[in-house]
């Protein structure tokens, strides 16, 4: 029984199952069904939904093209009432050409008509003056060559008296005003830039707080002393001055390095080697600054454009250099103010004339970078400035080491003699300036050998003239270098001393 019913437990449950199955596949079938209906109507929908479209782009299409084509049709108008107006603005100009064409025409007929007529006068007029010239020969028997000659000779004859009587008026004229002119160029230069001069010297003194300081600046067995001297170059002397330290020196670049830091020192109050090198150090480049704005500030109170940095600071350190007494910057700025106004006043080139002025004495400030001359060195110099060749020519030619080549180089000179030459200019006085004259010559004259000399342009320069059976051309050579030495040695005198050694050959004999 229960085997029974266990079987039919299963049966029915396979009955079950298959009943399942069935009724879920029936089912599947009425779903499939419907979904394939409804993909039916959304493809039908599209299809309606994408032909509405087409029609309405279509619509929007044509009405573009009509847009487009009567935008286009317009444009065509415009360009053809454009032509059109154009075509007939080249036909008025064409009929316009055409009647100047045709008037040009008549122009042309009339004047060729007087050209004609002009060349028969003037085949009539030269018939008449061939007829005139026979006749004119035929009585005065003279060929037209001939009388030209004639008359050519007495023209020249009556221009060469003419012009004879007329340069010996302007001679005349210019010998009785050209020393008056002189005198008066010269006067009103000299009126119109007195200034005052201060003459230096080659000694500088440094007033001191107490005596005490004096020990300080010694320093311990005269350390300190010793470094101010070798870092500046100048001798300091301490004596029994009361309160003064005396700085000797013929640099005075270096006397003013030297007063300047001991100045300094003593206002510190820390004197020892270490600072007084730090000080003399920054002291020196502060006076080498203080050229260039010399320099410059010269150049400016001059009125004298494009001058290169270089010539400004050789300008500058002449502030520093001194010549019989006279500081060489303000000198050369007194020779600058003369020529200028000397050259207006003569109508020559004022700025060259100033320029020249300024620059004609930077030689002496830089001699110890040259040998010679000191105008032939500042020339040099110039010529490395990039100055130009009549300037560099004033330069060398204002002691007449070279021959001027220009009215201003001989306005310079003038310049030159007028500012050291005035009273006051210069310290020097005439028996110190015999003095040094005649211990030049002195100095020569010791040696063996030496039969002449003379001291020359204003003692920069001795010319000795030797016995030539005594000294040789070798000699000669080492004897203008022993006078030379013994001059450095010997002598002070400013800038250098050219010493130049004459042997001569004389060589005679008698034809009997």
């Amino acid at each position: 029984m229960e085997l029974t019913t266990l079987l039919l437990i299963i049966v029915l449950s396979i009955m079950s199952g298959i009943a399942g199955f069935a009724l879920r596949a029936y089912l599947g079938k009425i779903k499939l069904s419907s979904a394939e209906s409804r993909s039916i109507r959304i493809v039908q929908d599209a299809v309606k939904e994408a032909d509405a479209k087409r029609k309405e782009l279509l619509i929007e299409a044509k009405d573009q093209i009509l847009k487009e084509k009567n935008g286009f049709e317009k444009e065509m108008r415009d360009r053809r009432q454009e032509l059109q107006n154009i075509e007939k603005r080249i036909i008025q100009k064409e009929e316009a050409c055409d009647q100047r064409n045709g008037q040009l025409d008549k122009q042309e007929k009339v004047l060729k008509a007087r050209e004609d007529e002009i060349v028969e006068k003037e085949d009539e007029l030269r018939k008449e003056f061939e007829s005139h010239r026979k006749e004119l020969e035929r009585i005065s028997g003279l060929s037209t060559d001939e009388a030209k000659k004639m008359l050519l000779k007495n023209l020249e004859n009556e221009i060469r008296f003419d012009s004879t009587r007329l340069i010996n008026k302007i001679e005349e004229e210019a010998r009785r005003t050209a020393d008056k002119k002189a005198k008066e160029v010269v006067l009103t230069a000299i009126q119109r830039n007195a200034s005052d001069f201060t003459s230096e010297s080659t000694i500088t003194t440094v007033p001191l707080p107490s005596d005490d300081m004096k020990g300080r600046i010694i320093g311990r067995e005269g350390r300190n002393i010793r470094t101010l001297e070798n870092l500046t170059g100048v001798d300091m002397i301490i004596d029994d001055t009361p309160e003064v330290v005396v700085i000797s020196g013929f640099d005075p670049v270096r006397r003013e390095i030297a007063r300047q830091s001991l100045e300094r020192l003593i206002h510190d109050g820390r004197i020892h080697p270490a600072r007084i090198e730090e000080v003399v150090e920054k002291v020196r480049n502060e006076i080498e600054a203080n050229m260039l704005e010399e320099g410059e500030k010269s150049s400016f109170e001059l009125g004298i454009p494009g001058m290169s940095k270089d010539a400004l600071y050789a300008i500058g350190k002449l502030k520093y250099r001194s010549s019989y007494g006279q500081n060489v910057l303000s000198h050369s700025k007194e020779v600058a103010n003369l020529a200028g106004i000397m050259a207006g006043e003569l109508k020559l080139d004022v700025l060259l004339a100033k320029r020249s002025g300024l620059l004609h004495d930077i030689g002496k400030g830089s001699m110890a970078e040259g040998e010679g001359a000191h105008a032939l060195v500042g020339a040099d110099m110039a010529k490395k400035f990039g100055e130009n060749d009549v300037v560099v020519n004033v330069i060398a030619s204002h002691h007449n080491d070279k021959e001027p080549e220009s009215f201003e180089a001989t306005l310079i000179q003038v310049a030159d003699a007028i500012s050291a030459s005035r009273p006051g200019a210069r310290k020097e006085s005439l028996d110190t300036y015999l003095k040094r004259l005649d211990n030049l010559e002195h100095i020569a004259m010791s040696f063996k050998g030496v039969e002449k000399c003379y001291a020359i342009q204003a003692g920069r320069e001795i010319r000795v003239l030797v016995a030539n059976d005594v000294i040789s051309d070798d000699r000669a050579e080492s004897l203008a270098r022993e006078i030379a030495h013994k001059i450095e040695t010997e002598l002070k005198y400013p800038g250098i001393v050219r010493v130049t050694v004459i042997r001569e050959t004389r060589v005679v004999d008698y034809a009997k």
